[in-house]
């Protein structure tokens, strides 16, 4: 993008931001923060073709100090199965969902004794009877340890992510693209830290498994610049 510095034109980068592909647990609905829970085959061809359409709308590509990716399993295989090589940024990994990891809503919901939603709600408002430690299996057999703590609220969350937004503007700044590889909920409410709107704003932005969104700067002001590609 192109803005006016002192008279003068300035290309500002743009920071785009690739959703991990498909996993077990996005299929089942459960709840996924912090579990390390692996792509399925599925989340990995669609984490090829993810790098082959950013490869598309990008041709100039990224510079290796501005590829960045959380440090969960599911991120940097993404990443990696994309055709990039990220830096970890602990920043960006995602909502720690606390007492409702692991689990649907609907679970959540049984097991709390009522109607929950963790945009509204949050971890917090759970009972601390749900937290402890279990093992969960998947599907191909492959067994995964849960932690089940108080977890992080939408507030911690909002605040959490603005060191990212720190990393990625000097680079912008240089007229270089930024690329974050990470999760729905935190990059949804990166996009709301950037903004400068409320957190809960997050929650009206779809961000499908392996999609991505791009976000910049338009006449001084912070914008998304396209969404869920």
């Amino acid at each position: 993008m192109t803005e006016m510095m002192n008279g003068k034109a300035a290309v500002t980068g743009q920071l785009v931001l690739l959703r991990h592909g498909q996993t077990p647990w996005s299929v089942a609905g459960q709840q996924t923060g912090r579990t390390n829970v692996p792509l399925t085959a599925e989340g990995e061809d669609e984490a090829r073709d993810a790098g082959r359409r950013l490869r598309e709308a990008f041709p100039m590509g990224f510079d290796p100090d501005c590829i960045f990716a959380s440090p969960l399993k599911r991120a940097q295989q993404t990443a990696h199965l994309a055709g990039f090589e990220p830096q970890t940024l602990p920043s960006i990994i995602e909502w720690d969902y606390g007492r409702a990891e692991g689990r649907t809503p609907q679970t959540v919901a049984q097991m709390n004794g009522g109607e929950w939603n963790m945009w509204s709600d949050g971890p917090e408002a759970l009972d601390p009877s749900m937290e402890g430690d279990w093992v969960a299996t998947l599907p191909t057999g492959e067994q995964l340890p849960v932690h089940n703590g108080p977890g992080e609220t939408l507030a911690e969350v909002y605040d959490r992510v603005q060191p990212a937004i720190d990393t990625a503007m000097p680079l912008l700044a240089e007229g270089r693209n930024v690329l974050f590889v990470a999760h729905a909920h935190v990059l949804r409410i990166l996009t709301a830290r950037w903004l400068g709107v409320d957190p809960h704003f997050a929650r009206l932005l779809r961000l499908d498994t392996a999609h991505y969104s791009v976000l910049s700067v338009y006449k001084g002001d912070r914008v998304i610049n396209h969404w869920n590609c």
